[in-house]
């Protein structure tokens, strides 16, 4: 798929940066032949990772500034100005890139892409979008930790923009969207939810279809397209996620590496092993999308292996190749949404 476009990179931010970062342009550019890149980061480091075939798509620009790991969202918005992250960003907001990816710290990235890219209008807070794999595929979720608190209009619009995220990303015309809840019953959960749940029902439309209340292990179930909460059990529910990823993975190597049996039959099951290795590993679903920004941003995993990385620019080139920004934007004006909330519902 030949394609123009240009992503900006934020060289310096994760683990293992700058490595992981240049080697996942080349698996990137397989699906996008076209793309072009640009590096913001130290120059040296990262020419250590660089041959000469890729100078030919990348450019690197300089900077020794760094957003450090533990730095605080306001800190890194005073004093970041000419950081590797907030430079990256900027290449957006001026034009010069279609999307922003990083794996640096993630407060940070969230304060800079607000304050750089501004939300699309009508949108109060953005929101953290990612893919969760599940017995029927995947599904995705949101908020994944950037609002803690939330009410109701916070969720309605989650709602809105991962219905569209479905859409474009995954390509289930009509998706099926879930509020995460305590229960399925309509009179569970606190107000904020059955607000939420009232507003949706309100708007559903033919865009999306409200499911309704779905309870945490309808998650890795797959009974729902999109699943909506806040920011604070989205994050909790995340990493709990992969935690018990890594647990299943572990304790069937330690079981199957027990005894010669266990370890013949191993052996004669490797390819299996390897499927569902593959099937379990973050790596493979990296990457959470800022949705509602004026531009496409994406926060890589910090610890995530090149495979990981090439994940998240491979969203960064999905959104930006399905006209994310400019669907967001129309979808929340066609649904009366303004500055003060959802007109349309709120009159309801």
């Amino acid at each position: 798929m030949e394609t123009s476009m240009v992503i900006s990179l934020d060289a310096m931010g994760g683990d293992h940066a700058p490595r992981v970062v240049v080697e996942a342009l080349r698996p990137a550019r397989l699906q996008y032949p076209g793309i072009r890149f640009i590096l913001f980061g130290d120059k040296d480091r990262i020419a250590r990772h660089l041959d000469s075939e890729m100078k030919n798509y990348v450019e690197v620009r300089h900077t020794d500034d760094v957003v450090a790991a533990d730095a605080k969202p306001s800190q890194a918005l005073r004093r970041g100005k000419n950081t590797s992250m907030r430079l990256a960003i900027d290449a957006v907001r001026d034009g010069e890139a279609q999307g922003a990816v990083s794996g640096g710290n993630t407060g940070a990235l969230m304060a800079m892409s607000l304050f750089s890219l501004r939300p699309v209008s009508g949108i109060d807070r953005p929101a953290i979008a990612g893919f969760m794999p599940t017995m029927r595929g995947e599904s995705v979720m949101l908020d994944l930790g950037a609002n803690v608190n939330c009410d109701e209009t916070n969720l309605t619009q989650f709602a809105i923009l991962g219905a569209d995220f479905c859409r474009a990303v995954l390509g289930r015309s009509t998706p099926t969207v879930g509020l995460l809840n305590i229960g399925e019953e309509e009179l569970k959960g606190n107000e904020v939810v059955r607000a939420a749940a009232e507003k949706l029902r309100a708007l559903e439309g033919a865009d999306f279809r409200y499911h309704g209340f779905i309870e945490g292990n309808d998650i890795t179930k797959g009974t729902v397209d999109v699943i909506v909460t806040d920011g604070f059990s989205g994050n909790v529910a995340l990493k709990s996620h992969e935690g018990a990823a890594r647990m299943v993975a572990y304790t069937l190597r330690q079981a199957m590496t027990a005894t010669w049996a266990g370890r013949a039959g191993a052996w004669i099951a490797r390819g299996s092993f390897r499927r569902l290795k593959d099937r379990l590993d973050p790596n493979g679903y990296n990457g959470g999308v800022f949705l509602g920004l004026n531009g496409v941003v994406v926060k890589s995993h910090g610890s995530a292996n090149t495979t990981g990385f090439a994940s998240a620019l491979r969203l960064a080139a999905d959104m930006v190749q399905d006209g994310m920004i400019d669907r967001i934007t129309k979808d929340f004006q066609d649904k009366g949404f303004d500055a003060q909330g959802l007109k349309q519902v709120e009159s309801a």
